[in-house]
């Protein structure tokens, strides 16, 4: 009951933070167009700090305080998300319901290895339910709160829901093989687990731009045109199978400007959105573009991939090495005696939860290293500062611009804005007349 009035409290209250959009985000976007401060332009006296700080000095003193507030809140999710999630364990275990999801899937199957499964999906079902009212908070009304979501109450749900079904065909076999490890493998099965998590999150990149993507939004060829032109040349320059470059209609979801790499081997793919393509310049197109293909050319996809599968092995470890001191005094209590019971796994992922938040900067930190290489990649690749340095403001228009040392560290997975910018600007000094040179 207390759930459910919550969530209408929530909806109930839709139609104010849906009121803010549209004016929260046109006070917060930079205006259409390659932005060149009078500071940035090339010449003699050119200063790399003064540039830098022109370019900051884009942002007014309200779009920089919402950016910060936008942020920095983010940093109190992180760990408000970790104690809601650790509420949610606690609501299973105390009140019986996993110990119940189990009795239910034994019913249906003696066999581990399906009853597991079931047991999974049941988990999961109640998982989202239970955890609701929270995704609403930081998944709708937030953004919509700051101008950052285009999505209507019923399409969020919609998309909520095929979230959902991907997770309800992938998750329940991966909760059937990793308790098949811990039952077959004993005190190794954390080691088999993370090795295996390689394997299955490589699979996942490379059937996700073909099944996954397309379930949300809809990906088509660039049509003809300056742009097209412009990227593909690009993407041949650095050895990218350009037929592989597409774009896709997340306006309909967020105002955000993005592009990814998506995909391994024979799917990879260079994806940009359409709020890129309708609210930037060319140069600032190419410019991300070129930092995109940096991630394929360096091979960040793999690499990234190998570092994290390594985190989430040791996740597994810790797991391993507490788990039976946790059953011992809390699960014994509620009827759970052993690692193996499939009802232990809200308890198993209390523990794992607490593990990546203590691993949190350990995790942006890779992610970070590898946006920092592609950037500079793009840098040289693109010879687009200006067009880099306009993008970097726009995206921190909802990312703080200049965190302290030790602050994007522990949570930037991205260079800062400022860090961007100024390496435009340095890469500009050193190359005033290739800048220049180009069209």
């Amino acid at each position: 009951m207390r759930f459910i009035l919550v969530l209408l409290l929530l909806l109930c209250s839709a139609p104010m933070a849906q009121a803010q959009d549209a004016g929260d985000a046109l006070s917060r976007e930079l205006p259409p167009g390659l932005i060149v401060p009078e500071a940035a332009k090339p010449g003699p006296a050119f200063d790399v700090d003064k540039a830098t700080a022109a370019y900051v000095g884009l942002l007014s003193e309200a779009q920089r305080e919402k950016s910060d507030a936008y942020f920095e809140g983010g940093y109190w999710l992180t760990l408000w998300g970790f104690l809601y999630g650790l509420l949610v364990c606690a609501v299973f275990i105390g009140t019986g319901l996993s110990q119940k999801l189990r009795d239910i899937s034994k019913r249906v199957s003696h066999r581990p290895w399906l009853y597991v499964a079931i047991y999974g999906a049941l988990w999961l079902v109640a998982g989202e339910i239970l955890s609701l009212p929270w995704a609403l908070y930081t998944g709708y009304f937030r953004e919509h709160a700051y101008g950052l979501s285009n999505l209507s109450m019923g399409a969020w749900f919609g998309e909520a829901g095929k979230g959902l079904m991907v997770s309800l065909i992938i998750m329940p076999w991966v909760v059937s093989g990793l308790f098949a490890a811990v039952r077959r493998a004993g005190d190794t099965w954390w080691l088999r687990a993370g090795i295996a998590s390689f394997g299955l999150l490589l699979l996942l990149i490379m059937v996700s731009p073909v099944f996954i993507s397309p379930l949300f939004n809809d990906y088509k060829p660039l049509p003809e045109g300056p742009v097209k032109s412009a990227i593909f040349s690009l993407a041949r320059a650095n050895q990218i199978p350009t037929d592989n470059v597409v774009y896709f209609d997340a306006s309909k979801q967020t105002t955000r400007v993005s592009a990814n790499v998506s995909g391994f081997a024979g799917t990879t793919q260079v994806s940009l959105n359409d709020n890129l393509l309708d609210k930037t310049s060319l140069p600032e197109i190419k410019a991300v573009m070129g930092h995109e293909m940096g991630h394929y050319v360096l091979n960040h996809g793999v690499r990234n991939l190998a570092y994290i599968s390594l985190v989430l092995m040791f996740g597994f470890w810790f797991v391993h090495k507490l788990i039976d001191r946790v059953i011992a005094r809390v699960g014994v209590r509620y009827g759970i005696k052993e690692r193996t019971d499939p009802a232990v796994l809200p308890i198993a992922v209390a523990v794992f939860s607490f593990y990546m938040l203590l691993a949190t900067p350990v995790l942006n930190t890779i992610i970070r290293t590898a946006e920092k290489e592609a950037d500079l990649y793009g840098l040289n690749s693109a010879r687009e500062p200006h067009g880099f340095a306009t993008a970097a403001m726009r995206l921190s228009t909802y990312r703080k611009i200049e965190p302290g040392y030790w602050e994007e560290v522990i949570f930037y997975d991205h260079p800062s804005g400022y860090d961007r910018v100024h390496s435009s600007m340095l890469w500009l000094k050193e190359n005033q007349a290739l800048a220049e040179a180009t069209p």
